[in-house]
């Protein structure tokens, strides 16, 4: 009877032509843009800011807005398009210009 030998290391498998591919790559940034209302008052635009776009805190918020009342535009948020799509409507929601840009 024969000693059996060592097992042999499992063989690895790798995919030929698959890239690496970052997460920025799969889904692209978006910037919403809020830009200068001269319609509603400043603490409506902090609160409508607050409630369409659940991270943001009141002192983000407010800095936000006073850089869209001061430039005529302010970065709200940069994620991947599909909640940038939801952040803008929402801010459009309260009557507020947002748009979206690529980042």
């Amino acid at each position: 009877m024969t000693t059996p030998g060592p097992i042999p290391a499992t063989p690895t498998i790798t995919e030929t032509g698959v890239t690496n591919r970052s997460l920025s790559e799969i889904l692209p940034p978006y910037s919403v843009i809020l830009h200068n209302d001269d319609h509603n008052g400043m603490d409506y635009v902090v609160a409508a800011l607050v409630k369409s776009v659940p991270s943001l805190k009141v002192p983000d918020a407010i800095h936000i807005m006073l850089e869209a009342h001061n430039q005529g535009r302010a970065v709200v948020i940069t994620c991947p398009l599909e909640p940038a799509e939801l952040y803008r409507d929402r801010l459009r929601t309260f009557g507020l210009g947002a748009t979206i840009e690529k980042a």
